[in-house]
């Protein structure tokens, strides 16, 4: 698939130890929550959704535990890395079609280079448009210069964007917690955030199951 295709040729040009594969869990943001600033109510949601100017930020979907990264040799790796399940799969699916029902329009998609977030990028966002293979949604294997591995990412979530679409990504859990604070995304889960220019905020988590009731009228 097009989003696989390009995470291998990255990984070539990069070299075998290019992307950093097995990865700490960073502390959360001091400072930072990254529940809702507030509670919005169904329709609010849709509503911000449905004019665009958000990132929406999906840790992959279910992965298989019994498997890791440990071996990975470089992001590309898949036989190596803990992959997606058949439930992840169907999830991400399901978010899809969702995205699609509810009209939420997908501007561009990014994922991580890694083989479980490049197949949630292309079974959610790639339906709709274009992927991108995109490192800074992950963390660099080198540091800046300021010792900060996810100011890529950091970035991204500032910068605004114009209205009538939506910036997807997929991604892990990791580099969310690092800039946007404790709690955890679950797999599968959805961090809805407005880029505010200087900073950005968390409007909205949803989880893989919350879509359901989203889409009841």
């Amino acid at each position: 698939m097009a989003l696989r295709a390009a995470a291998l040729g990255l990984a070539l040009a990069l070299g075998a130890t290019g992307i950093a594969v097995a990865q700490g869990v960073p502390p959360p943001a001091p400072g930072r929550s990254a529940m809702p600033v507030r509670p919005l109510a169904d329709a609010e949601l849709l509503e911000a959704l449905r004019q665009g100017g958000l990132v929406l930020y999906i840790r992959h979907t279910a992965t298989d535990f019994s498997r890791n990264d440990a071996k990975s040799r470089h992001a590309a790796d898949c036989a190596n890395q803990r992959p997606l399940t058949d439930e992840g799969r169907a999830q991400a699916r399901r978010i899809s079609a969702a995205l699609k029902q509810l009209d939420v329009p997908i501007a561009r998609a990014l994922a991580s280079p890694l083989c479980r977030t490049v197949e949630t990028g292309e079974l959610v966002f790639a339906p709709l448009v274009q992927g991108q293979i995109e490192p800074d949604v992950r963390a660099r294997g080198e540091r800046s210069a300021d010792g900060d591995d996810y100011a890529g990412l950091r970035a991204i979530f500032r910068q605004a964007l114009p209205p009538g679409g939506n910036l997807g990504i997929a991604s892990h859990g990791n580099p969310f917690v690092a800039i946007a604070g404790a709690p955890y995304l679950a797999e599968g889960e959805m961090a809805v955030v407005r880029p505010l220019g200087s900073d950005f905020e968390v409007i909205a988590r949803i989880r893989h199951e919350d879509w359901e009731r989203l889409l009841k009228p």
